[in-house]
């Protein structure tokens, strides 16, 4: 059953979409590896498969970097946050997730020349601290794929289903099957190379949007008339928590909060998600910190211009007929959901809105999903099948291994987004939920490459004890607050708020330091972070 009442394409388009496009781009790669294999020599080995010979230029990093970033929640979280909370929660999405990309550009150089062999960030922190800080950082790097895989899927299906009333469950069993297929023939270098289609074929999309809501449109089609719209909203619906109740200020208690949370999660997902260090080995060493750059300075202007407009867009339409689910409004969970764009863009373009934004978030859900099918390959194949179960594999075996990886994560993980739908868990609370679970190890592994004081104990530790205390204090504030302990409780702005800060903030100021102190750490040498092919 469709998740909201209107129902804009028909059940086929779905299909159409996901399995068809997805086959496209499938085909598309096959022959890419086939032409490449004949024509120029290439033969697909593990190395190859994980790290595109490490030779990648600048714009393709940058492309990827920016398709990868960009994330369903980073179409459906950013416009979701502007209809909540006005033009504070467009800039405090963008913003907060901008800064990330950016600084991962001193780890990604900092990799490149520590460990030029190695394939993971997890690689690196075994060799410096061994086994027990190893087995630490392989949970917090599958938790930050598995909730980043989660967040695609959950917010993926929710449009599928929201536009074509394709049941949720296949749509969370199709999405991946064409990724998975392109992904097994053309490993790193496929990410790449539809990244850049993807990420085209995005930007085409929200600049229609975008001239359509305020230049064309027959229902807004002027700056002039949506800041109307949306300023009467401050009379007549004023938003509690933002000043003077208006939706056009930066004024607001609830994007503020956002911000914090946004930021702390955000460091999480890029700074452990091997994704972003696939990249950052693939590409030629001059390649690597002008490719995380520019790609994250190009990402802001996605969420903020998308979330700007379908935000504003939904604001300003959703009282009018030309309203999906007119004289409803959305629900709680269809808005958690992240259905806010796709019925702004039907409200604003008709079923021309409904295709668009679900080629949108298609492309969104593939072009990172890719991503994360190679990140969680490499760390099962480097980091646990060659580390703990055969050290003597061969190059067949590696690869073997990876398209194993491959297969099995996108499957479980559908299984785990279609548990998610039927407990009523949407995108919008993982995506809060990230820095709860995660934050606590950003900073410790950041330290393993930039910081010469860091000791074993301290990146042991630190990560394991900050998690903890942060669980413990978003389900206590949940409970002293608003007086129960459940899926609407844990998802209030100060829960989620207390559980984020104390995360990252206890890994930084309390264990850390005291582990620097307690014990000498070693010096930076060579052998620390030598790597074995």
């Amino acid at each position: 059953m469709a998740i909201s009442s209107y129902i804009a394409l028909p059940q086929g388009a779905g299909y159409a979409v996901v399995l068809g496009l997805g086959f496209v781009f499938a085909l598309g790669m096959m022959l890419t590896t086939f032409v490449l294999k004949r024509y120029n020599r290439e033969i697909m080995t593990a190395e190859e498969f994980t790290t595109a010979g490490r030779s990648v230029k600048t714009g393709l990093i940058a492309s990827a970097v920016l398709s990868s970033w960009t994330w369903a929640a980073t179409l459906l979280t950013s416009t979701t946050q502007t209809y909540n909370n006005g033009l504070s929660g467009a800039f405090y999405y963008a913003a907060g997730a901008t800064c990330q990309i950016v600084l991962f550009a001193c780890l990604a150089i900092k990799g490149k020349e520590r460990a030029p062999g190695a394939h993971t960030y997890l690689e690196i922190i075994k060799a410096r601290y061994g086994v027990a800080t190893h087995l630490v950082f392989l949970f917090f790097g599958f938790a930050t794929n598995v909730l980043v895989t989660a967040m695609l899927l959950s917010g993926g299906s929710a449009v599928v289903n929201d536009l074509t009333g394709m049941h949720i469950v296949a749509a969370c069993l199709l999405l991946p099957l064409g990724v998975v297929i392109y992904t097994l023939f053309g490993g790193i270098k496929a990410t790449f190379l539809t990244d850049y289609a993807h990420t085209v074929i995005m930007i085409i999309i929200i600049m229609i949007f975008a001239f359509t809501a305020f230049a064309t449109s027959d229902k807004l089609g002027s700056p002039g008339a949506v800041w109307e719209a949306v300023t009467l909203l401050a009379e007549t619906q004023p938003r509690e928590g933002n000043a003077g109740g208006s939706y056009l200020t930066m004024h607001s208690r609830s994007g503020g909060i956002f911000f914090v949370i946004n930021i702390v999660g955000n460091f999480g997902t890029v700074f452990l998600d091997n994704g972003y260090f696939n990249k950052a080995f693939a590409a030629n060493p001059a390649a690597a910190l002008p490719g995380y750059v520019l790609g994250g300075l190009a990402w802001f202007a996605v969420p903020m211009l998308t979330s700007t407009t379908m935000g504003l867009v939904a604001l300003s339409l959703q009282d009018t007929p030309a309203w999906p689910t007119y004289p409803n409004k959305m629900t709680p969970a269809e808005v958690s959901a992240g259905l806010v764009l796709p019925n702004a863009a039907v409200a604003m373009l008709g079923k021309g809105g409904a295709v668009c934004s679900l080629l949108m978030v298609f492309m969104a859900c593939t072009s990172a999903m890719s991503a994360e099918l190679i990140a969680i390959s490499s760390v099962f194949t480097y980091d646990v099948y060659r580390s703990y179960i055969n050290p003597k594999a061969s190059g067949k075996k590696l690869i073997f291994m990876s398209h194993c990886a491959v297969v099995v994560f996108a499957y479980v993980m559908a299984a785990f987004a279609i548990g998610l739908y039927y407990a009523g868990i949407g995108m919008g609370y993982l995506y809060e939920l990230m820095g709860i679970i995660i934050g606590g190890a950003v900073l410790p592994s950041a330290l393993t490459l930039l910081s010469k004081n860091q000791n074993k104990v301290a990146a042991t530790l630190s990560p394991v004890l900050a998690t903890i205390l942060a669980i413990m204090s978003w389900l206590v504030c949940a409970k002293k607050k608003f007086g129960a302990v459940n899926v609407d409780t844990t998802f209030e702005d100060d829960a989620m708020l207390t559980g984020n800060v104390v995360g990252i903030i206890i890994s930084q100021w309390v264990f850390v330091p005291v582990a620097y102190n307690c014990l000498q750490a070693p010096k930076f040498r060579s052998a620390d972070f030598e790597i074995h092919h």
